[in-house]
């Protein structure tokens, strides 16, 4: 008897984020070499030009050095200009004095960026780039870095919460910051709720639902472009706030002194630029000013390049324009 295939959308989970799936061979079956060993590997290394490869390899590495070497900055910044005392750790949690608070603060820069920023973008492109395992686990990395995110953000948001609400005047008197009054805090809001929004959403249909698999392939189907472009939207989400919480921050402990970098490397002598507090203008404020530069170009070249590793059409299997 001939064996006649039947479409089943739920193959598309079985190919990457942004295919529309390719049908499956039942076990036994022979098709233009297909086997049946293979079913559940990806094929896009043998269908991605050699030109797309290379392109894509570079791209992932200079993604994956500017991840890193984000997490490095912002170490490096918090170590050299946050560590006001040098007693101890540059972090402290809930510990009295205002130099406790200080230090408890320095974890929401770390852990917004490690959890928003590092995890996330190493759950996509772990997701988009290996091709050499079952899907299944594929989908178990890309949640196991999710949920490494999920304890940053929650400490991060709490280490600023409680910076605004126990905050301190110079005397010990009361003297906090109001909570969610800039963009950067708006933004972060958002940024968290479609964070969770998704997280549950992906876990409940791409892993609980396999139980169910037939039953669901459609739904789980219609919702890969959906849940593929949520998730971009809100890594993109994290790096606007980022940059908005660095410029803030720029502003408000370099206050006028921040533009007066660009006059120094032009050679401007530091009594002739502009000074807080009798603290003459020196080579620790230029550098702040251009490390929170730095970290906040590095933070926009992430806001390209990952959208380019995933949506980028060239490196995605070429069966993919023929739907």
């Amino acid at each position: 008897m001939a064996y006649k295939y039947q479409y089943n959308p739920a193959a598309t989970d079985n190919v990457s984020l942004h295919e529309n799936g390719k049908p499956r061979v039942p076990s036994g079956v022979s098709s233009g070499g297909y086997n049946n060993s293979s079913r559940h590997r990806r094929t896009e290394d043998d269908q991605m030009s050699r030109g797309a490869r290379c392109c894509f390899g570079l791209l992932f590495l200079t993604t994956q050095v500017l991840l890193h070497g984000l997490i490095t900055l912002i170490l490096y910044w918090v170590i050299q200009f946050r560590w006001k005392d040098g007693q101890g750790l540059p972090f402290a949690w809930r510990g009295t004095g205002r130099v406790a608070l200080e230090k408890q603060w320095n974890l929401h820069p770390v852990l917004m960026v490690t959890g928003f920023i590092y995890c996330m973008g190493q759950a996509m492109l772990v997701y988009r780039s290996c091709r050499c395992c079952r899907r299944i686990y594929n989908k178990l990395l890309h949640t196991f870095f999710h949920i490494l995110a999920i304890p940053c953000v929650v400490l991060g948001f709490l280490a600023a919460w409680d910076y605004h609400s126990l905050r301190t005047d110079k005397d010990g008197n009361a003297d906090p910051i109001p909570h969610f009054y800039s963009i950067h805090s708006w933004l972060g809001l958002l940024t968290m709720g479609l964070f969770l929004l998704q997280f549950l959403v992906g876990v409940f249909s791409f892993l609980l639902l396999l139980c169910c698999e037939s039953a669901t392939a459609s739904y789980r189907a219609a919702l890969v472009p959906i849940h593929s472009t949520v998730g971009t939207t809100t890594f993109l989400l994290a790096v606007a706030t980022a940059v908005a919480g660095l410029t803030e921050k720029a502003f408000f402990e370099l206050s006028i002194t921040y533009p007066g970098w660009v006059r120094y490397i032009q050679g401007a002598a530091p009594e002739d630029l502009p000074s807080i507090g009798g603290i003459p203008y020196s080579s620790g404020h230029f550098l702040e000013s251009v490390l929170l530069n730095v970290m906040a170009a590095t933070l926009a070249l992430l806001g390209v390049l990952m959208p380019l590793l995933l949506w980028t059409p060239q490196f995605r299997n070429r069966s993919q324009h023929s739907h």
